[in-house]
């Protein structure tokens, strides 16, 4: 969610203390009517697990899904309406790899992937990758991360994409398909930020490496770092391109950080999260959009990586999506008939951390964001994003651009530069964030 544009699970326990209380030894009436209740009580968990599916997280906790049916008619049409959608979502896999996370994920054809359902993309095959840009003070030594799903040695074939499955269980925790790939941005949300923009200028792209943490974060929440590029405002459609690694139970049903993008062309009303609704076209095999991503960094430990850029293709105007160092790898673009004030140039590009704070406990939330540490604190123990590179009107690469920096919530969480890198984060709530 855009800064510029806003004034601006760990899922959590009900503790129940059992007492028992020593009696006479129960009569046969008593036994009867206890027979009897819990009976009813069998009856009413079954129910319960029907209606209120159970997602059992890392962790073993849980979460009961917010769903209220009057009958079993409507119940079974619910279940079919998410049949439908996960027919229409999941296309047909050339082959089936089994992530040792629990993800599913499915080698697609590339000309058979759910950008090419879009009315304005139908008909059409994935681009092949423009002229490589030479980045500035690139690194090319940085600690390896992989993606869980193809630690094993399991790989797509060639003509294919991985796609993480979306489950029903996906669809569930979101409470609809609707929330499932919307990215909600309205007061009530909460959304908080620790940021460094560029505003009032015409970019063409951005550059940097995005240090990747596993933060705590509560249910229905999350946590991310991220690229925004961004064009328009929200009273006029504002356009969003957006990559990083996030944190998100209600999403994936686990608190492990995972590499992502989002968009929208129209202040989040339409668009989604990775390959969920028609858009982004991806063209490598090596990357699956949503999957768990591994090591992550430890505070006073080692620290990992991971490097994205998003540039606008100066000859199809089409903006291209790479990972890796030097030049990376390019995992495919967001068209720019997707667009209407990218389709030109982004006027906004921001770069730092999210959360959404729901006050489901009635104060501050406890969701962390970077590695729940200050950005004080420094190197090591704070999450960072550095060698930020932005890309001009002119196509020219400027380094370590002047930024400015907004904090929602400094007593929660907070932003600070340091040479090249820019430091951001914190715990949430504590004594002075409540």
């Amino acid at each position: 969610m855009g800064l510029y544009l806003i004034p601006s699970t760990k899922v959590c326990f009900i503790n129940v203390k059992r007492q028992h209380k020593c009696g006479a030894a129960p009569t046969k009436t008593n036994i009867d009517f206890s027979s009897l209740i819990i009976s009813m009580l069998l009856h009413m968990l079954v129910l319960v697990s029907l209606v209120y599916p159970i997602n059992s997280l890392e962790t073993s906790n849980h979460q009961l899904i917010n769903q209220t049916f009057r009958s079993d008619e409507e119940f079974r049409n619910f279940k079919k309406m998410i049949a439908a959608d996960l027919q229409r979502i999941n296309k047909p896999a050339v082959k089936t790899i089994h992530s040792p996370d629990g993800d599913i994920i499915d080698c697609v054809l590339t000309h058979k992937q759910p950008a090419f359902d879009h009315p304005l993309l139908k008909g059409q095959k994935p681009l092949d990758p423009p002229e490589r840009l030479r980045w500035h003070n690139q690194i090319d030594n940085l600690s390896d991360i992989f993606q869980l799903w193809s630690l094993s040695g399991e790989s797509c074939p060639e003509g294919t994409i991985p796609i993480r499955r979306t489950t029903e269980q996906d669809i569930l925790r979101a409470g609809s398909l609707n929330r499932f790939e919307r990215k909600f941005t309205d007061a009530s949300n909460g959304h908080e930020h620790s940021v460094g923009y560029l505003e009032g200028g015409v970019y063409k792209g951005a550059k940097a490496n995005l240090n990747v943490w596993a933060p705590h974060v509560e249910s229905q929440e999350f946590s991310l770092a991220q690229i925004w590029v961004l064009s328009g405002t929200f009273e006029k459609d504002l356009n969003s391109i957006e990559a990083g690694w996030q944190v998100s139970p209600q999403l994936y049903g686990d608190n492990r950080p995972r590499i992502f993008i989002y968009w929208t062309a129209d202040a989040y009303k339409h668009g989604c999260y990775n390959l969920k609704c028609p858009g982004f076209v991806q063209i490598s095999k090596k990357f699956a959009l949503g999957a768990g991503i591994s090591p992550v960094s430890k505070y006073n430990g080692q620290q990992f990586d991971i490097i994205l850029s998003i540039r606008k293709d100066p000859k199809d105007g089409n903006w291209w999506l790479n990972y890796g160092p030097g030049n990376g790898i390019a995992l495919g673009y967001w068209p720019s008939s997707l667009f209407t004030h990218l389709k030109d140039n982004a006027d906004k590009i921001q770069f730092g951390g999210e959360i959404i704070n729901t006050k489901s406990s009635g104060s501050h939330t406890s969701t962390q964001m970077g590695s729940g540490h200050y950005a004080e604190e420094g190197n090591g123990k704070a999450a960072y994003i550095n060698d930020i590179q932005v890309l001009d009107s002119n196509n020219k690469v400027i380094v370590s651009p002047d930024l400015k920096y907004f904090v929602e919530s400094p007593n929660c969480y907070t932003i600070h530069k340091d040479g090249k890198y820019l430091y951001y984060g914190g715990p949430g709530r504590n004594q002075k964030c409540t």
